[in-house]
């Protein structure tokens, strides 16, 4: 259980292969639940939590200490949805529920090449989907029944991700969420 204020709302993750949906979901739900949406990669680029950059991958690479020094008095308030393309390194106590948006391969191939990844970086995000690396790294990290699995293809994916996420149990137990 997380740390919360004792009135608080839940945190929510929202993690997932880059191009697997996680933005268009996050931005739906914290317009739909009145919660804050983190983006942990916008974040890192506004305040330089970033050690170096990753010329091969064409990528920063995340100052963790920072990011979580950063987000660590907005968990305690409650109320957010953090977004990030990692989930490993958040404290457990921090999230009621986490879910990972998944993308057939195709479709996530095509939504990289779009962005212009290189070869290197787009194979690998590819291979990270392909092996299911963020489910299985969300299933190391946190408790079974707060980890769950969408579908970020189409609209209508998102839309059945919406009224998941807000059907999640914990979270119509706060009493926070209506359907």
């Amino acid at each position: 259980m997380s740390e919360l204020d004792a009135d608080a709302k839940p945190n929510i993750l929202i993690t997932g292969t880059p191009g697997a949906g996680k933005s268009y979901l996050c931005e739906r739900l914290a317009e739909q639940l009145n919660f804050d949406w983190l983006d942990c990669s916008k974040i890192a680029k506004e305040h330089d939590y970033v050690e170096e950059h990753d010329e091969e991958y064409d990528c920063p690479i995340l100052d963790e200490d920072k990011l979580m020094d950063h987000l660590e008095p907005l968990m305690q308030k409650g109320g957010n949805i953090v977004e990030y393309h990692g989930c490993d390194f958040f404290p457990e106590r921090w999230f009621q529920a986490v879910f990972v948006v998944t993308c057939p391969n195709k479709t996530l191939y095509d939504r990289l090449k779009e962005r212009n990844y290189n070869e290197k970086k787009l194979s690998s995000n590819i291979e990270c989907e392909i092996f299911g690396t963020i489910l299985e790294e969300a299933r190391e990290s946190y408790k079974a029944d707060i980890v769950h699995e969408l579908c970020g293809e189409t609209a209508a994916d998102a839309a059945k991700s919406l009224k998941t996420v807000k059907q999640c149990e914990y979270l119509q137990q706060t009493s926070c969420i209506s359907v």
